[in-house]
């Protein structure tokens, strides 16, 4: 017996269906060709008048960053409501246009439409300063939006990101509040901690009548960033269920305190790991300079399957940059080759950054030629990666063909260009850049400036200039600057004028016995032993032998290992001063040879 075909539905109400469905979804919908589509059959179904349709499409725009678009739509509906306008609002604050937020908020008030709690909402998101947070306090005051408490816990959030005054004002606001929820204690005492008031903070934490993670994750913060870990693990000790955040706050406050191995046996113990504290571990130890267990952590990530995004890779390349940690960072390099994940400009600076600080130039020189999209920082990074490696004449090359580009060089790129100056001689160069910064782009030197520009001077040879300098800016030399000029002294013998910068100096920094170090050596080069003694004589009084020492250091297996002058430390020092030692007499067999290529 022949079975009956199943009973369908006609087709015109499975493709109605099938549209209701999309039109109740358009406003998440992000992808531009099947919302062009969507839009065309609103369109052709008369909807875009629609109360309900018009405010999602106006969102899915806004996602889609076509808000052309969603202007036209908000333009034909003839009437709108204080939801659309709403939408508009909130979509000019998603694409970052704060003013043009502010100017649909003034249209909708002359188009006598009365704005409602949630239009304050979105307005709070969108301001950049107290004048206009202040402004929408005086409207919900005037309009009696309290009840709604997302209102007045909006406002001590918006307060509490402006500084000490914002404090103020939402002190102010949370005292009058005649009703609080968990929400309006958290926001206050996260504002409390974020402007260091750690003890009010506490104070209102204890009084609280009940506490959730967020109360906890912001006092634990808050002790971490003070450096205050053993009350930091004491709260972290007494929380009732910790999450991801409570333990990445507290094995990075170990880490940046210095105790590594605390932080490690955090990290250990914690039951769930995710992105963020395997990057926070590994650039721990790439920030000490352990490669290898940084690239052994590195490994372990990849092994149980975390793909790092652009934050951590950013993070770890930063962390191998300070440390000159160069296996790092070509691992992590590595990595991102051999996943064929598509890097962003940031991760692609960083790796110009790290590259350059690592003395691995042509490397740096070929990821920077490879951005198609260069901002200002990938020419910033490789101006100054050319500059800190005496390839000055290039780096000012660069910097014209960057302006050529049409980009606007800023206060970090003058640093660049003014130090590639410095570290190439090049002082007519250097000179011209310097006063070109006010005449030419309306940039204030800086302090950072003023220095690069006496050091240029001082190793030019041009020390007077370089002294007038230092006593007409408009700031306080610092040790630094100093410290450059003493330096500069040495190298052109100008004795007089190193006495009178030791004597700043000995003001600034006093137990820096290497100062007295300097003087002594430039007396003795011109042959002054009397100020060669008295100098020698002020550095014992000081302290003796130099606090700070200067120090080598060699990479090598991805571990660094540091020494110092005559230093014994290493457990491996016997050998390596009998191989120093060896080398020493070969090379004096070699110069009693005449005629020998070495």
């Amino acid at each position: 017996m022949q079975m009956p075909a199943p009973i369908r539905a006609p087709t015109f109400l499975s493709r109605r269906r099938l549209f209701e469905q999309k039109l109740s979804d358009l406003h998440k919908c992000t992808d531009l060709n099947q919302l062009k589509q969507l839009h065309a059959l609103i369109y052709k179904s008369n909807l875009h008048n629609h109360p309900f349709v018009a405010p999602k499409l106006v969102s899915a725009l806004s996602l889609c960053r076509q808000m052309a678009l969603a202007v036209n739509v908000f333009d034909q509906v003839e009437e709108p409501n204080s939801h659309l306008w709403n939408t508009l609002i909130k979509a000019y604050v998603q694409n970052s246009r704060p003013d043009k937020a502010f100017e649909v908020f003034c249209e909708m008030r002359c188009s006598g439409v009365l704005p409602d709690n949630y239009t304050y909402l979105f307005l709070l998101k969108a301001c950049s300063g107290l004048k206009s947070i202040k402004m929408i306090h005086a409207h919900v005051e005037k309009c009696n939006f309290y009840s709604d408490l997302f209102v007045p816990n909006s406002l001590i959030d918006a307060y509490s990101k402006c500084g000490l005054t914002g404090l103020e004002e939402s002190k102010t606001l949370f005292g009058v509040m005649s009703e609080r929820d968990l929400v309006t204690y958290n926001s206050m005492i996260s504002g409390l901690v974020k402007a260091g008031e750690l003890k009010e903070a506490r104070k209102l934490f204890d009084e609280m009548p009940e506490r959730d993670r967020v109360s906890w994750n912001a006092i634990l913060d808050g002790y971490v960033k003070a450096g205050e870990m053993r009350t930091a693990y004491q709260i972290f000790e007494k929380m009732p269920s910790r999450d991801v955040v409570s333990w990445s706050t507290v094995i990075s406050g170990y880490a940046k305190a210095g105790d590594i191995d605390m932080a490690k046996v955090l990290f250990d113990s914690m039951p769930a790991k995710n992105l963020v504290t395997w990057t926070i571990m590994i650039s721990s130890y790439a920030e000490k300079g352990n490669g290898k267990e940084a690239i052994g952590l590195y490994h372990r990530m990849e092994g149980e399957k975390l793909r790092p995004d652009d934050t951590s890779f950013v993070s770890i390349l930063s962390a191998s940059a300070e440390s000159g940690l160069l296996g790092l960072g070509k691992k992590v390099h590595q990595s991102i080759t051999k996943t064929s994940y598509k890097c962003s400009t940031l991760v692609n600076n960083a790796l110009v950054d790290m590259y350059c600080k690592c003395g691995s130039l042509n490397r740096a020189w070929s990821i920077f030629n490879s951005i198609e999209r260069k901002d200002l920082i990938s020419w910033n990074a490789m101006i100054h990666g050319l500059a800190m490696h005496g390839h000055g004449k290039n780096a000012l090359q660069l910097f014209e063909r960057m302006k050529r580009e049409g980009f606007e060089p800023d206060k970090v790129t003058f640093v660049a260009v003014l130090s590639a100056c410095s570290h190439s001689g090049l002082v007519k160069d250097g000179i011209h850049h310097f006063y070109s910064m006010e005449s030419d782009y309306e940039i204030a030197p800086e302090i950072e400036h003023y220095g690069c520009m006496i050091d240029l001077l001082g190793r030019g040879g041009c020390l007077n200039e370089a002294f007038g300098l230092v006593h007409s800016m408009p700031f306080e030399p610092n040790v630094v600057i100093w410290s450059s000029l003493l330096g500069a002294c040495r190298m052109h013998n100008a004795v007089e004028l190193a006495n009178e910068v030791l004597d700043q100096l000995v003001k600034l920094d006093p137990e820096n016995v290497g100062n007295y170090s300097m003087l002594s050596n430039i007396h003795a080069n011109a042959g002054d032993w009397g100020s060669v003694a008295s100098a020698r004589s002020r550095m014992k009084e000081t302290g003796g032998e130099r606090a700070n020492k200067g120090v080598s250091s060699v990479e090598l297996h991805d571990e660094f290992h540091e020494f110092t002058v005559m230093d014994t430390t290493h457990p491996k020092s016997d050998s390596i001063y009998e191989t120093v030692d060896g080398l020493s007499q070969h090379l004096r067999k070699i110069a009693c040879v005449p005629n020998v290529v070495v």
